[in-house]
């Protein structure tokens, strides 16, 4: 099994290059959908959440509201630390269920946002980083997700920075073009997983 960590800024492109890895065989380890689910209705981790955030974060039909939630953690670093302590361990152990059922032959890819940040890298056999500009990260964020320019900025400021998600890095995917650009790297570095 090769295990590797796929990471890169909001916007930069991360989940299509999983898309393309999944298409070509890798199972994939999605931390953001772990993370969704995690905190679905009825989940102990949704119960931790309310616990150390109020009730204001659930819609009315008690689901997590995200973005009233993702409002509050990402204006106050000490407010996402919180969040972080209770998703991270849950997200890490459900992580781990789907890697054990992988098999032994199997490019497991991890689909981490926040690999660098966390200092997740030692935890990977390869580090893979989707690589886009900072003005083609916001440029993205406010076209194609509908966010404010402030909102957008929150988010990217509350990651790495470009040079250090590049400095982990064992293999750079360049997202900075269009979609046609980016699938013949990503099958380039699939060969030298597959190869491994």
């Amino acid at each position: 099994m090769v295990k590797v960590g796929l990471t890169g800024g909001i916007g930069a492109g991360k989940s299509e290059v999983s898309r393309l890895l999944a298409s070509y065989g890798a199972v994939i380890v999605d931390a953001d959908k772990i993370a969704r689910e995690v905190v679905e209705p009825g989940t102990p981790g949704l119960a931790a959440v309310v616990e150390a955030f109020g009730t204001d974060v659930l819609t009315p039909e008690g689901a997590l509201d995200r973005p009233k939630l993702g409002a509050v953690v990402f204006a106050d670093p000490d407010r996402l630390k919180a969040l972080n302590a209770i998703v991270h361990p849950l997200v890490g152990a459900r992580s781990a269920e789907l890697e054990a059922a992988a098999g032994e032959d199997a490019v497991v890819v991890h689909d981490v946002p926040l690999l660098t940040e966390n200092g997740l890298a030692p935890l990977y056999d390869v580090i893979v980083v989707v690589d886009a500009s900072p003005e083609t990260q916001l440029r993205r964020l406010v076209e194609l997700r509908g966010m404010t320019e402030d909102e957008a900025k929150a988010r990217m400021s509350a990651q790495a920075d470009r040079k250090q998600r590049l400095a982990i890095a064992d293999h750079v995917i360049d997202n900075e073009g269009p979609l046609e650009d980016l699938e013949p790297q990503v099958r380039e570095v699939w060969e030298r997983l597959r190869a491994r």
